[in-house]
């Protein structure tokens, strides 16, 4: 069986390889499998994205001859709702800062955002929406979540979008200071993966 992961995220791509790969025979990226789509993400909501992208990408699939049955589609939408900021950045987690994906310069609005944000209100959570649309069964749809905290600079080297800013207190670290093997035990795509591979 085939997956093709909706997206162009190099990391993201990289995280699901790792939890799926033992589900699907193939698992591979949307440029991988020679599908040049950037799908505009304009819902309101992280769970109206993941549907539109996972939709949209089925159907360039199908329409290739790309699909047979027991293939699937993967698709989500990941944001960051701090607490203090009323949900924000939300689902413009990506597009915080400027129109495209400047992952530095989204880390520095926030920063600068949540600059007089005490301790004791710095709360905040990834949450992921996921989408597995599947040649001739049943979609399935989960959405994971993971709290924490934002940090006052930037820690780890590791991950990417917001890792550097989000402090995850039973490790004592932030996303982008664990390695791939601890956040991938812990994180939201993981949360939202294991409810997608309970429903499988």
């Amino acid at each position: 069986m085939k997956l093709i992961i909706a997206s162009n995220n190099r990391h993201k791509i990289e995280e699901i390889k790792a939890m799926l790969g033992c589900r699907f025979d193939t698992v591979m990226g949307q440029r991988e499998a020679g599908l040049e789509l950037d799908v505009d993400e304009n819902a309101d909501t992280l769970e109206g994205n993941a549907k539109k992208k996972a939709c949209e990408v089925f159907a360039l699939a199908d329409s290739m001859g790309l699909l047979s049955p027991g293939d699937a589609v993967l698709a989500d939408d990941t944001g960051l709702l701090v607490d203090a900021l009323h949900g924000a950045p939300g689902v413009h987690s990506a597009r915080y800062a400027t129109d495209g994906h400047d992952d530095a310069a989204n880390r520095a609005k926030l920063l600068y955002e949540m600059r007089d944000v005490p301790e004791g209100r710095r709360g905040a959570h990834f949450a992921t929406a996921m989408v597995l649309k599947r040649m001739g069964d049943t979609d399935i749809e989960a959405t994971g979540r993971v709290f924490g905290r934002i940090t006052r600079e930037e820690a780890g080297e590791n991950g990417f979008g917001y890792d550097s800013l989000f402090f995850y207190e039973p490790m004592g670290k932030t996303f982008a200071e664990m390695n791939a093997e601890e956040k991938n035990a812990v994180s939201h795509r993981k949360n939202a993966l294991s409810l997608v591979l309970a429903a499988l």
